[in-house]
């Protein structure tokens, strides 16, 4: 099985900064894409981030110039440094991992428990 475990969320000031990290492990052959997604109360789940191998990253209109999203191969790892922080981006902040546990071509999806990020005005 594979597992995703948050960390690095928290309550900060309107402008402040946060990173979350997220770890992935279990039988892993190979990780395609890491993303973060984020929901706030009342509101669908909606993509913040992705990144998908080398520099292709994607990132919400929302977010653009304020959030980078970074992979750490080696580790299985995806975080999300996120500046100049809102009201409105507060949300639980999940992550998600497209990945394959074998050599087929078969991709699985998983995510992780999700992490309070809560921006105070």
């Amino acid at each position: 099985q594979v597992q995703l475990v948050e960390s690095g969320g928290g309550l900060v000031q309107a402008g402040g900064s946060l990173r979350l990290s997220c770890v992935a492990s279990g039988s892993i052959f190979s990780i395609d894409e890491l993303a973060w997604h984020r929901q706030a109360p009342g509101k669908q789940r909606e993509v913040v981030a992705r990144a998908l191998g080398g520099e292709n990253v994607r990132y919400a209109d929302s977010v653009k110039g304020r959030f980078t999203i970074s992979r750490d191969i080696a580790k299985n790892t995806v975080y999300l440094q996120m500046n100049s922080l809102k009201p409105e981006d507060t949300a639980v902040y999940y992550c998600c991992a497209i990945l394959g546990t074998d050599s087929t071509r078969r991709r699985y999806q998983y995510w992780g428990q999700g992490t309070q990020v809560t921006v105070s005005s």
